[in-house]
C-alpha cells in the first residue's frame, strides 16, 4: 500500500532498537536523579521499578503481537477499550517522551561541554541541544533503515563504555558489596518509591519496539522475543553501573552531580583518576543520548502518525514520504514539541514530569491487555493486573506539583479529543 510503512526490521535490529531507546538518559542522568532522591536505596528502587516495567513489558508484548500497527497503546486502548483511554494513551505518550527526549537533548549537551572542559550558561546549553535535535531530525526523516543502522552503531559503542567503567570500577574498587549493604538497612519506604518512580522511566524503551510495531517483520514472534531479551540485559546492566558508580563516590556525591552539570557518569569516570576512561565515558554518553533521542523521535512520530489517521489530530500528518518511507510531517512537528521542552533547560524537571505521564501510559497499556480476547492472550491475567496497580501507585508517590500538572493536562487533551470527535461527527 501507498500509505504504509515498511516491515524490515528482524529480531536483532528490533533488540538493538529497544536497548537504543533504553541505555541512555536513564543510566548516564536519571541513576543520579534517584540516587538524589533515595541514596543508596536506588538499589532497590532500579530492581523495583525493573519488576513492574517486566509486567508492563510482557503486558506491551501481548498486545503488539495481537495489534501490530504504528501507535503502541494509544491503538491499542482504541482497539481494547475505548476512544477516551485510547487518546489519553497517546496524549501521555507525546507528553512523557517528548520530556524523555528532551532530557536525552540536554543530557547529551551536557555531557559535550564537560567533556571540552567548557561550562556554558543555559543559552548556550539550549542553543547546543537543538542543534543536536535539528541533526537527529534529519537522520530519522530518511526513513527506518537508515534510523535502524545509525541505532546499531550507536548501542554498540555505548555498551563498549559502560563495560569498561564497570570493570575499570571493579579493578580499582574492588566489589561493591558496601551500597549493597547500605541499601538494605540506611534508607526509607517513601524514598525508595519515589526513586522506583523516576527509574521506571529509565526502562520504558521497550515500548519503542511495540510502538514500531507496522515496521517489524514477523511481529508475533519478534517484538515478545525482543522486549524480553531487551529487559534482561537492561537489568543487569543498570545494576552494574549503579553499584560501580555509588562504590567510587557513594550516594550523596553522586547524587550531587546532577546540579548545575548534566554528566553524572564522567565525574565518576573522574574520580577513577584512570587515563583515558574519562574519554571512553564521555563518547558512549554522547552516543547513547543520540542512540535514545533517534529512537524517542521514531516513536513519538509514529504515535503521531497513528493519532493523525483516526483525526486526532490534523490528517497531514498521516501523510508517508513515499521515497523514505517515512512520516515526514509527524517527525518534524515531534520534534517541533521537543525543542519547547528543551528550552527548560532542566534535566531534572523534565525527567520527572516525564515520570506521572509515562507511569500513566503503562497503566493505560495494561488495562488495554486485560481487556485481550483470551485467544490472543499470550500471559496470564494476573500480570497485566500487577502492572496496572504498580503504575498508578507509584505515579502519586512522585511530588505534588508534577502529577497535577499531569493531571491538568489530561484534562486539557480530552477536552480537544471532545471538540476533535464533534467536528467529525459534524463534517
Amino acid at each position: 500500500m501507498k500509505n504504509e510503512l515498511q516491515r524490515s526490521i528482524r529480531t536483532p535490529g528490533a533488540i538493538l532498537m529497544g536497548l537504543g531507546s533504553i541505555v541512555g538518559t536513564g543510566i548516564f542522568v536519571s541513576i543520579a536523579i534517584a540516587t538524589q532522591v533515595s541514596g543508596t536505596g536506588v538499589i532497590i528502587a532500579i530492581i523495583i521499578a525493573a519488576l513492574l516495567a517486566t509486567f508492563n513489558g510482557l503486558s506491551s508484548a501481548q498486545l503488539a503481537a495481537a495489534h501490530p500497527v504504528s501507535g503502541g497503546t494509544y491503538e491499542y486502548g482504541y482497539r481494547f477499550l475505548n476512544s477516551w483511554f485510547g487518546f489519553t494513551a497517546g496524549w501521555m505518550f507525546m507528553t512523557a517522551k517528548s520530556a524523555s527526549a528532551a532530557t536525552a537533548v540536554l543530557g547529551c549537551a551536557g555531557y559535550l561541554f564537560y567533556a571540552l572542559d567548557f561550562h556554558p550558561g543555559r543559552f548556550w546549553l539550549v542553543t547546543a541541544g537543538l542543534a543536536i535535535l535539528l541533526v537527529m531530525t534529519i537522520l530519522v526523516s530518511g526513513g527506518i533503515s537508515r534510523s535502524n543502522l545509525a541505532n546499531k552503531v550507536i548501542v554498540t559503542v555505548t555498551l563498549i563504555g559502560l563495560s569498561a567503567l564497570v570493570f575499570a570500577g571493579f579493578f580499582l574498587y574492588g566489589a561493591p558489596v558496601e551500597p549493597f549493604t547500605l541499601a538494605l538497612s540506611d534508607t526509607s519506604a517513601s524514598s525508595i518509591l519515589y526513586g522506583s518512580a523516576l527509574m521506571f522511566v529509565a526502562y520504558t524503551g521497550y515500548g519503542r519496539i511495540a510502538t514500531l510495531g507496522e515496521e517489524v517483520a514477523e511481529p508475533k514472534k519478534t517484538i515478545p522475543k525482543a522486549i524480553i531479551l531487551s529487559m534482561a540485559v537492561i537489568v543487569l546492566l543498570y545494576l552494574l553501573v549503579s553499584l560501580t558508580a555509588l562504590n567510587v563516590m557513594g550516594a550523596e556525591a553522586f547524587g550531587k552531580t546532577v546540579e548545575g552539570e548534566a554528566a553524572p557518569l564522567m565525574i565518576v569516570a573522574q574520580a577513577m583518576s584512570l587515563p583515558y576512561i574519562g574519554t571512553v565515558i564521555t563518547i558512549a554518553a554522547i552516543t547513547a543520548m543520540l542512540g535514545v533521542l533517534l529512537n524517542l523521535i521514531l516513536g513519538l512520530s509514529r504515535v503521531l502518525l497513528g493519532m493523525a489517521r483516526r483525526r486526532d489530530v490534523p490528517k497531514i500528518l498521516a501523510r508517508i514520504n513515499p521515497k523514505s518511507k517515512s512520516p515526514v510531517a509527524s517527525v518534524l512537528v515531534t520534534s517541533l514539541i521537543i525543542a519547547i521542552l528543551v528550552m527548560s533547560g532542566d534535566v531534572v524537571f523534565t525527567w520527572s514530569f516525564s515520570a506521572f505521564t509515562v507511569l500513566i501510559y503503562y497503566a493505560i497499556t495494561n488495562l488495554s491487555a486485560l481487556m485481550l480476547p483470551d485467544d490472543l492472550r499470550l500471559y496470564p491475567r494476573f500480570i497485566p493486573v500487577f502492572g496496572l496497580f504498580g503504575c498508578l501507585f507509584l505515579a502519586f508517590w512522585i511530588e505534588p506539583r508534577f502529577w497535577i500538572l499531569g493531571l491538568i493536562l489530561i484534562g486539557i487533551g480530552l477536552m480537544w479529543h471532545s471538540m476533535a470527535q464533534r467536528f467529525q461527527l459534524s463534517g
